[in-house]
């Protein structure tokens, strides 16, 4: 900050205001309304020009909404949004969990909301609650601003807005190649899979491995069952991208285990998800005793295929096609183990499989080593953003 910038607290040189939610029970405060009016996670871009939701004239009256004027800054108070910050471009109320920094004389909206982006991590760490924090209107209002003359504050505002402009294209950018980079891999991975199925023969998951699903039964493990170390149970939400997290694991008692009728694993198995994410699936690659949810089933190889090339196979298209052919439940998409016994695979020889084994592991290190340039180029561009943040409100911006 240059020394001859004065530095009062947003309170000293504008007003705020919080908004308010009139009774939900009240349907004449909602139906028909015309009156827009934000929630805490619609404030978050720079231009705030319209709100999913609107309330009545009487909504407006029988609640602590009220109506704030353009260019008004508003501010998230509370929850996962808390400390976003906006520049409102339209006439609307908000509810209680925001607050608006009134349009005044002495500072440029968008010089406000620039220093805003800068405060927030400060405002966060001023937050009650850690669940869902809670910024306080008056830590708000005391916050101190660098306030130099209108004339500095709008030149500030279009060197940023100029860098900002920019950063964001590089953002966008980076972005989309880091999209483009999933779907390389896609179509590398269905050009290696069908080059392999030319030298092979057609046939079905049931002809090659064996199927066995969780057990059921009245020894199922409900939650209650669950101990804080024991035998791996895993469900469907500890399978990700071809691996289990055994961090995240839930187990039960080796007592238990043992009364499983079925659907205990075995290291080099495939567990693949029959309910919600359909396809999803991992490979137990370790040894230990483990068993499974319900929602999934156990694949394991026979001695034609290697479970690596079964892994290869569910990642493919022809696999994503099966499952839409197959798929059942409308609010739960779901499979059985009868269907995935179906899905039609070509099995090429075993030294085949090895090739594209082989060839698949050095596509997944290129599409890695990819996406970590890409994700740090991101980064990158956050840190920039902070930096020319900084500089601006040190008056070090030419």
């Amino acid at each position: 900050m240059k020394a001859d910038w004065p530095t009062p607290s947003i309170a000293d040189f504008a007003k705020t205001s919080a908004g308010g939610t009139p009774k939900k029970s009240e349907s004449a405060y909602y139906e028909g309304g015309t009156i827009p009016w934000l929630l805490s996670g619609e404030v978050g871009n720079r231009d705030i020009r319209h709100a999913r939701n609107c309330i009545t004239e009487a909504g407006l009256k029988g609640s602590s909404a009220k109506l704030f004027p353009p260019n008004s800054v508003l501010v998230a108070m509370y929850g996962a949004t808390a400390g976003e910050a906006g520049i409102l471009r339209f006439k609307a109320a908000t509810n209680q969990a925001v607050c608006a920094v009134l349009p005044g004389n002495k500072h440029v909206p968008e010089y406000l909301y620039y220093y805003l982006l800068l405060a927030k991590p400060k405002l966060v760490s001023q937050a009650i609650g850690n669940a869902q924090p809670n910024i306080s209107q008056a830590k708000i209002k005391a916050l101190p601003v660098p306030l130099p003359p209108l004339e500095e504050q709008k030149r500030i505002v279009a060197v940023l807005d100029e860098a900002f402009a920019a950063l964001d294209r590089a953002r966008a950018l980076a972005e989309a190649n880091l999209a483009d980079t999933e779907e390389l891999f896609e179509v590398g991975l269905d050009a290696l899979i069908a080059k392999h199925d030319n030298k092979g023969q057609a046939t079905s998951l049931g002809a090659i491995c064996s199927f066995e699903n969780g057990d059921r039964g009245k020894n199922y493990p409900g939650r209650k069952a669950f101990v804080p170390s024991g035998v791996a149970f895993i469900n469907a939400g500890h399978i990700n991208s071809g691996v289990i997290d055994w961090e995240g694991m839930n187990y039960i008692p080796e007592d238990h285990f043992h009364r499983l009728g079925n659907g205990k694993v075995l290291e080099n198995d495939l567990l693949f998800c029959l309910r919600g994410s359909l396809g999803k699936f991992g490979k137990v690659d370790r040894p230990g005793l483990g068993a499974i949810a319900s929602s999934l089933v156990i694949v394991r190889a026979g001695e034609q295929v290697l479970t690596d090339f079964v892994g290869l196979y569910f990642k493919s298209k022809t696999c994503a096609n099966m499952i839409a052919k197959y798929a059942g439940g409308a609010a739960q998409p779901n499979l059985s183990a009868g269907d995935l016994k179906k899905f039609k695979i070509t099995l090429p020889r075993k030294d085949a499989q090895e090739r594209a084994i082989a060839e698949h592991d050095e596509l997944w290190a290129a599409k890695a080593l990819l996406e970590e340039a890409y994700s740090l180029k991101v980064e990158t561009i956050a840190d920039l953003r902070q930096s020319l943040l900084k500089r601006a409100f040190a008056g070090e911006l030419t």
